[in-house]
């Protein structure tokens, strides 16, 4: 009897088990790389993670930008990536304080600044003054000119803009609860 079947099957298989293991190292090496690297798709949720705390903004002497959002908004949810983008530029400067309009904490700011659609910007100097606002969905140029004007404390010439937005009296009726904390960002479970 001849070896060669014999062969030809150990030489599959060892082929084989290269093959696998090289895909295997490359799968773990790539999937490395990719828990590692920044995922690019910010969200509301990241964004109201890393926000800075109304109080702590209005002390620090750093010009702010405040936006009203809910999770719910659509137009909110699509501005997400480029205020993450501008916030990784600015933060060293620039107060970042996210605002959830669900938080029934918050109604006295949402009065004060006369929200009645989302998202909604507000700029405030370093004196907590309000220099501008801006509401609905901005192109990240405009914000990006607006917020370097306000560190330049430069005069930011830009009527109560208007983009799309989701109006509140599209939300969902049962969007108002209480919450316990103010920083929750208005992140409670609907009551059933």
């Amino acid at each position: 009897m001849s070896d060669t079947p014999t062969n030809t099957v150990n030489l599959a298989t060892r082929s084989r088990n290269i093959i696998v293991a090289i895909a295997a190292i490359l799968l773990s090496f790539g999937l490395a790389l990719g828990i590692n690297a920044p995922s690019g798709t910010a969200t509301l949720a990241s964004l109201a993670d890393r926000a800075i705390d109304l109080d702590v903004a209005r002390r620090n002497d750093k010009p702010t930008l405040i936006e009203f959002y809910a999770n719910w908004c659509t137009s909110c949810q699509a501005m997400a990536p480029a205020i993450a983008e501008l916030e990784d530029v600015y933060e060293d400067r620039i107060n970042f304080v996210m605002l959830n309009i669900d938080n029934t904490n918050w109604l006295p700011e949402m009065e004060q600044y006369e929200v009645d659609g989302i998202p909604h910007f507000v700029f405030l100097d370093a004196a907590n003054q309000t220099i501008a606002q801006a509401i609905g969905e901005q192109p990240k140029s405009v914000v990006e000119q607006t917020l370097s004007r306000l560190i330049d404390g430069q005069a930011i010439a830009i009527e109560p803009s208007q983009g799309q937005t989701s109006s509140l009296d599209d939300e969902p009726a049962d969007r108002l609860q209480p919450s316990t904390d103010p920083r929750g960002h208005g992140a409670v479970a609907p009551q059933t």
